[in-house]
């Protein structure tokens, strides 16, 4: 897939809260429209951001996809700022 995007935010590494503190501070740096890729290595990531758009008022998870890098799984995750 290919989703457009304004910035990248590489959480590799980064285990659970981490990867959704950096989006959320990340996120509110975005002017409303603009989308924030977030590239993370915890695959409890994908869970995480699916609550957090459910119940966030500024943000819409657009898609989320999975790769892999030098044998590593990568969790993609795309967020659009709305307000």
């Amino acid at each position: 897939m290919d989703t457009a995007y304004d910035q990248t935010l590489d959480v590799k590494g980064a285990k659970c809260p981490l990867p959704l503190v950096k989006s959320r501070k990340a996120i509110g740096e975005l002017a409303v429209g603009q989308v924030l890729r977030v590239v993370a290595t915890d695959r409890g990531s994908v869970a995480d951001f699916q609550g957090w758009a459910k119940t966030a008022k500024n943000v819409e998870l657009i898609s989320q996809e999975t790769g892999q890098e030098a044998g590593q799984d990568l969790y993609i995750h795309y967020l659009r700022r709305t307000s």
